[in-house]
């Protein structure tokens, strides 16, 4: 985690810095004064479809409490290549334990790399019993019929944004964020194979070790294991009554 936050960082290291007698504020004293604070980086890259003839649905979750792991997911693609080698990642990602349940790195932006990151979610389901929404922006991948019929075979309803807005869909939005900001997921590497790698260790990292405000500083894989923590929940000052969840 190279690029982690300094609240996260005082959290992993509080036993041995207390050994050292350094506080929270010191340590961020410590890290400013060497210039070792994360300034976030911002692009756009736009991987969304709007405009077309399958069914859009509404938002089923724009004001629902989320209380416990898969009864949410939410789906995003993000872009991680380069103009001469584009790459997108196409994620999936519990809206209460923030874990990513389903992911996949393919060369363009057609249905199949989502298809094959909801393919690996529904895999990896472990509250089977559970009802489950999957929250989409109105992308062509996610309206298509391939993708709504696997979502119907495994009786998970869709739910999409219905604002231009990405507050509609802001857990996939910072997970998204976290990933390229503090693993440098997007760097430019050419060969194809190592950067589907590169995300894959990612992942795996932010799943098992990266701690979470928003999960009281579990992982995403503790948080997913316990339904008793209720996660921090933030609402828009743009969208009145669409959550925010701060990660």
């Amino acid at each position: 985690m190279p690029k982690l936050g300094g609240r996260k960082l005082y959290f992993l290291l509080k036993d041995k810095l207390s050994l050292l007698k350094v506080g929270r504020d010191k340590l961020f004293r410590i890290l400013r004064a060497n210039h070792m604070l994360i300034i976030p980086k911002r692009s756009y890259h736009i991987t969304t479809n709007a405009h077309h003839r399958f069914r859009k649905h509404k938002n089923l979750v724009s004001t629902m409490n989320i209380e416990k792991p898969e009864s949410v997911w939410v789906s995003d693609i993000t872009y991680v290549g380069t103009r001469t080698n584009p790459s997108y990642l196409a994620l999936i990602t519990d809206a209460y334990s923030k874990k990513i349940v389903g992911y996949d790195v393919s060369k363009s932006l057609s249905m199949d790399g989502s298809f094959r990151a909801l393919e690996m979610a529904v895999n990896n389901r472990k509250y089977k019993e559970s009802p489950l929404i999957h929250h989409s922006d109105r992308g062509l991948q996610y309206c298509s019929n391939e993708y709504q019929r696997l979502l119907e075979k495994n009786e998970i309803k869709p739910s999409m944004t219905e604002k231009y807005d990405p507050y509609e869909n802001a857990i996939a939005e910072r997970i998204n964020g976290i990933l390229k900001q503090e693993f440098s997921i997007a760097q430019k590497i050419k060969d194809f194979k190592i950067k589907k790698k590169l995300v894959k260790n990612a992942i795996e990292i932010y799943n098992n070790i990266r701690p979470h405000l928003s999960n009281e500083m579990l992982t995403p894989i503790q948080m997913h294991a316990q339904k008793k923590i209720r996660p921090k929940q933030y609402k828009s000052k743009k969208l009145n009554n669409d959550l925010i969840v701060q990660l």
